[in-house]
């Protein structure tokens, strides 16, 4: 067997080293779904908080009502002014957003954040959105040339979320899609048992070729549903409450306590 050539192996060691130290996270696909104009659909943001926070706050951070942030998580909102209610920092929430249709295409979801002092690309994206968004889909959905050590005050930046729709469906049953940021402590089969899916699943509907996850990649996870039976005519119809939640409709509680139940 000839020698091999010492400096060629040093050299594809150095690269495939290189290449590992250097991968970025993996991020939630962006995927081009089709839709009916004017039908939005609902999805969740897995966030978990930076800080102690008032429930208006976190609300405000993603542009959402405090109730319906509350309502998603199970909180009891029978509290006076439930809203100043302050949330421990980690505390791990389900935000409830809404994916608009435009033109046969599913919208893609973003909010708005006014720079404080202090506040670089890197703290906004790690920090206060908890991975949400990275530090270049910032620059790039604001135009920001270099990642300053500290961005000027009041600034008024897009910050662009992951958000998945699928139909609203998973294996033809109702489910809402939670983008979930991987933990350190995380792995795909943990993840499934906690939200009541299936690690073959998890790995389909994230269109994964290994098992193998990192802390913040961003993972698509079906969450089940309960469906309603609203008629057509009701501005309510086709209301799905994920669950583990629940929500108010004309003074009266809807919740979801198993993937069969009908409202």
């Amino acid at each position: 067997m000839p020698n091999q050539n010492p400096i060629l192996h040093c050299t594809f060691l150095l690269l495939l080293l290189h290449l590992l130290l250097n991968a970025s996270p993996m991020r939630c696909k962006s995927t081009i779904e089709p839709c009916s104009n004017y039908d939005s659909c609902n999805a969740l943001l897995g966030y978990t908080l930076y800080t102690h926070l008032k429930a208006s706050e976190v609300a405000s951070l993603f542009q959402i009502d405090p109730i319906a942030l509350l309502t998603a998580n199970a909180i009891d909102i029978s509290y006076p002014d439930v809203e100043h209610h302050i949330l421990p920092s980690k505390l791990f929430l389900k935000v409830p957003i809404t994916r608009s249709c435009v033109d046969g295409i599913r919208k893609s979801m973003s909010t708005h954040y006014r720079t404080r002092p202090s506040d670089t690309l890197s703290s906004i994206a790690n920090s206060i959105y908890g991975g949400l968004v990275s530090p270049d889909q910032l620059r790039e959905a604001n135009s920001i040339g270099d990642d300053p050590s500290v961005l000027d005050v009041g600034l008024n930046l897009v910050v662009p979320l992951p958000c998945t729709c699928f139909n609203e469906s998973d294996n033809s049953l109702p489910s809402i899609y939670l983008s979930y940021v991987v933990q350190p402590i995380d792995t795909l089969a943990a993840i499934a048992a906690r939200y009541f899916t299936t690690f073959t699943d998890l790995m389909n509907v994230n269109d994964m070729g290994t098992t193998a996850i990192s802390d913040g990649d961003i993972l698509v996870v079906p969450i089940p549903a309960c469906a309603s039976n609203f008629p057509k005519y009701a501005s309510d119809y086709g209301l799905l409450v994920p669950n583990g939640s629940y929500t108010i409709l004309l003074l009266v509680t809807v919740c979801s306590v198993a993937v069969d139940h009908k409202i």
